[in-house]
C-alpha cells in the first residue's frame, strides 16, 4: 500500500477517510453528475480492496450491501484500504433502469474511452482513477426484472488468484464464470487486478438473506487478506463448474415447483407450463443433478423464455 493514494488528484493518507467526487458529465438541464468514491484507510499498511454496487442502475441489492457496511462501520479496515462505490451507474439508479440514457450497458463498455459514449466514459473513469490503486474487488450484482439469483460468487476457475479469493468469501455458491469481453471483470484482470462478481436477488427488490450474505462474504475476504481480525464463519460452499438456463418449449403459465438454493436430482420436476384454457400441462425437468441458482418469477412465459438457472458439475 503506498503512503498516499491519489484519486482524481486528491491524496488520501494512511488513517484518513475521504469522499472523492469524480465528475462524469452533466444532464441536459446542466445538472452535474458526480460519482462519489468513499475511501477508508487504516493507519497500518495492507491491501486495497474495492467494493462496487449499482453498475446496473436497477440492481439495488449491491447498493444496500455497501450501504449497510458503511452504516455499521464494516468498511473500516484495521489494515489496508477499502474503496467503496455504492452506486456506479448514477444515471440508471435515478431512473430505476439498468443502463444509461444512451441505452448502453456499462458492463459491456470496458475499458472505455475518454471521448466515447457515456457508458465508455464512465468505464474509462473507473479504469484510470480506481483500478490502478486497488489489489482486488467485489462487484455486487442482481438478477434482472423478475429473475432472482441465489447468493453466489462468480469467478473464472482458470484464474488461480480469483479462485483463491472466491473460496475465501465462503458464499453459499461458488460458480465458474468465464471472463466476458468488455466487462469490468475482464478489463480489471488484464490490468492484473481480480474482481469477483457477487450475485443476489432480482432488480428493484431487496433480498434480505442475500444482502446479509453479501456483507458476510465481503468481511470474510477482508479477513483472509489480513484487513480485519474478525469475520462471520463461512457457509458450506457448493462449488459448480457449469450452469445452464432451462428454457420453456411452450408458451403459457409457468408454475414453479422448486425454490432458489434447492438441490435437485436428474429428471426431477422443477415446474410446469400450463395454458389459460386448461389444455396444456408440460413438465419442466432437471437436466442433471445440480442446484437451482436462478429463477424466473414471472408466470407468463413465451416459447424459449429462460425459466431456471441450473448449476451442475461436469
Amino acid at each position: 500500500m503506498p503512503k498516499q493514494i491519489t484519486i482524481n488528484k486528491e491524496k488520501i493518507s494512511p488513517g484518513e477517510q475521504k469522499i472523492v467526487n469524480l465528475n462524469i458529465a452533466r444532464l441536459p438541464t446542466y445538472t452535474s453528475i458526480d460519482l462519489p468514491v468513499l475511501v477508508y484507510r487504516a493507519p497500518v499498511d495492507g491491501p486495497v480492496m474495492l467494493l462496487t454496487g449499482g453498475l446496473h442502475g436497477d440492481e439495488i441489492n449491491g447498493v444496500e450491501i455497501i450501504r449497510r457496511m458503511i452504516e455499521r462501520d464494516l468498511v473500516i479496515p484495521e489494515k489496508g484500504t477499502v474503496i467503496a462505490i455504492p452506486i456506479v451507474n448514477i444515471y440508471g439508479f435515478i431512473q430505476n433502469s439498468r443502463g444509461l440514457p444512451d441505452g448502453k450497458d456499462i458492463n459491456r463498455s470496458f475499458p472505455g474511452a475518454k471521448g466515447g459514449s457515456l457508458a465508455k466514459l464512465l468505464a474509462h473513469t473507473l479504469m484510470t482513477e480506481i483500478i490502478p490503486v486497488i489489489d482486488c474487488g467485489i462487484d455486487f450484482h442482481t438478477g434482472g426484472a423478475s429473475r432472482s439469483n441465489y447468493p453466489q460468487v462468480r469467478c473464472s476457475f482458470k484464474i488461480d488468484k480469483a479462485t483463491e479469493y472466491a473460496r475465501a468469501m465462503g458464499s453459499p455458491v461458488m460458480m465458474h464464470s468465464g471472463l466476458i469481453s468488455k466487462s469490468f471483470r475482464n478489463a480489471a484482470h488484464k490490468k492484473g487486478k481480480e474482481i469477483l462478481v457477487f450475485e443476489v436477488g432480482e432488480s428493484l427488490r431487496y433480498d434480505e438473506f442475500g444482502i446479509e450474505e453479501g456483507i458476510d462474504s465481503a468481511r470474510r475476504l477482508m479477513k483472509y487478506l489480513g484487513m480485519v481480525k474478525n469475520a462471520p464463519d463461512a457457509n458450506k460452499t457448493m462449488i459448480y463448474n457449469q450452469s445452464t438456463w432451462i428454457r420453456t418449449k411452450n408458451a403459457g403459465l409457468f408454475i414453479s415447483k422448486t425454490e432458489l438454493g434447492e438441490i435437485q436430482n436428474k429428471r426431477q420436476v422443477l415446474g410446469q407450463i400450463k395454458d389459460p384454457y386448461g389444455e396444456l400441462n408440460s413438465r419442466v425437468l432437471a437436466p442433471q443433478d445440480g442446484m437451482v441458482i436462478g429463477l424466473n418469477n414471472c408466470p407468463v412465459v413465451n416459447k424459449g423464455d429462460a425459466l431456471i438457472h441450473f448449476a451442475y458439475n461436469k
